[in-house]
């Protein structure tokens, strides 16, 4: 997953649906699906269609999400055979890890930490629909053909139940110009969990995308302890996934 380095071709929906405004690549995703700017403040957001985690469910949760938090307005969603897209107002605001955030992972990584731990607390979970539980997504990996070691099934208890992001790699964060954190993307897979399953990868990703030595910084930023094993188990089931 990364920022295109190389000229992108537009899908044919996705012109069609820039409807005359200039498109701009701004993300690819690890399965080949695309992100594109508007000048006319939208994003396009097209890939091949995903029968379990797509963008159908997406944009559910986002117009749900929207009564407490902020993620972006959904003007347009659909799909067809092969592939599926997403139509969103552009925020005033842009990912954690923009370049304009390489020279200063500190401020992103805290504000990740930050904005995690504000949807934990606001987002009801009583009234969420939706499960990201670990029999859950042990049941949605067994149906795209994938083995899970019996190990797994023996999840550690919860520590406290949230409705969770479901992808709280550093990416899905909006910082503001001043680093504050302002918005939540990618909320396909949003659903009720302990909280370590968001908090292990969300740490796990400044890795990825700031180098090491930043994981428990965005821990402290969340607010809690460490808990080894719990990031241990959900950072093992999430690889397993």
């Amino acid at each position: 997953m990364s920022i295109p380095a190389e000229p992108v071709a537009i899908p044919a929906q996705v012109s069609a649906l820039a409807r005359g405004a200039a498109l701009t690549p701004v993300w690819r995703n690890g399965i080949g699906g695309l992100t594109f700017r508007t000048d006319d403040g939208r994003f396009i957001k097209w890939g091949p269609l995903d029968p379990e985690a797509n963008m159908h469910d997406e944009a559910e949760r986002m117009r749900w999400a929207r009564r407490w938090i902020t993620v972006p307005e959904v003007l347009e969603q659909g799909q067809d055979a092969e592939h599926e897209w997403l139509v969103t107002i552009a925020l005033d605001a842009r990912s954690a890890v923009d370049p304009r955030w390489a020279e200063d992972p500190g401020t992103a990584v805290r504000a990740v930490g930050e904005a995690l731990r504000a949807m934990h607390d606001t987002l009801p979970v009583a009234d969420c629909p939706w499960e990201w539980s670990v029999p859950t997504r042990i049941a949605i990996a067994e149906r795209r053909g994938i083995e899970i070691p019996d190990a797994f099934r023996d999840a550690p208890e919860i520590d406290r139940l949230v409705v969770a992001h479901g992808d709280a790699c550093m990416p899905n964060t909006l910082l503001a110009a001043d680093g504050r954190w302002t918005a939540h993307v990618d909320l396909a897979a949003l659903g009720t969990a302990d909280r370590w399953a968001d908090i292990a990868v969300a740490s796990m990703s400044t890795e990825w995308n700031c180098g090491l030595g930043w994981e428990d910084a965005l821990i402290e930023a969340y607010g809690v302890e460490p808990d080894r094993e719990r990031l241990a188990y959900y950072r093992d089931l999430w690889n397993a996934t």
